[in-house]
């Protein structure tokens, strides 16, 4: 059991298999991304067991089944740009999410991550939102990530991530405790240039071939 109360280790044996690959410094960068994809979709699948649902008649070649629908409108915010790499398996799984995005940097003479692309719908406070970054590594970027969207008025936020780091989930953790992080693995910790260990690497130089 996690030490931290908002942490949620979305564990199945199909995600461990993907997560193993995923890591492998061999994998080429178009199986990688395909994995990537799969792993988001499996994730999704097991965070979304809570969203509403509203009964429904629906008429089938022999008679009226009382049903459920669906119908919660979920919004889907890459951080830019190794998040891009999970959308489209979500969006495989449920296509009628909206896609906002952000863009982060971190500032070379404060450290302090900095905000350079926001793009959200106009509606999105009404909605239920999927913040998604591969990698919780010092928690810098998705935390003001958070406060971006919260400022936009967005309340129902969620956090899926496929490797973090115990020093991303304390920040994360310390700023907003009442923000669910949903991750595949729970790491070592960082190492002194912030990446993830064991980790997987650089997930956008891995998405997109810049290695």
């Amino acid at each position: 059991m996690s030490k931290f109360n908002n942490l949620h280790i979305v564990s199945h044996p199909l995600i461990k298999d993907k997560l193993a690959s995923i890591r492998n410094k061999n994998t080429p960068s178009p199986k990688f991304k395909a994995l990537i994809d799969e792993v988001a979709m499996l994730m999704v699948y097991e965070i979304t067991n809570d969203i509403p649902v509203s009964p429904v008649d629906i008429e089938t070649p022999l008679a009226i089944a009382k049903c459920e629908v669906c119908n919660h409108q979920m919004l889907l915010v890459p951080i830019l740009r190794a998040g891009i790499g999970m959308v489209e398996g979500i969006l495989r799984l449920i296509p009628t999410s909206k896609v906002g995005h952000i863009g982060i940097f971190r500032d070379e003479q404060t450290l302090k991550p900095t905000v350079y692309y926001f793009k959200i719908p106009k509606d999105a406070k009404d909605m239920d939102v999927i913040l998604i970054d591969p990698m919780l590594a010092t928690g810098g970027s998705v935390t003001a990530a958070i406060d971006k969207l919260q400022e936009s008025g967005c309340s129902n936020i969620k956090f899926l991530c496929l490797v973090a780091a115990p020093e991303g989930v304390q920040r994360l953790n310390d700023a907003h405790p009442e923000i669910p992080i949903y991750t595949a693995v729970l790491d070592e910790k960082l190492n002194e240039d912030g990446y993830i260990m064991p980790g997987l690497g650089d997930a956008g130089d891995r998405l997109f071939g810049t290695i």
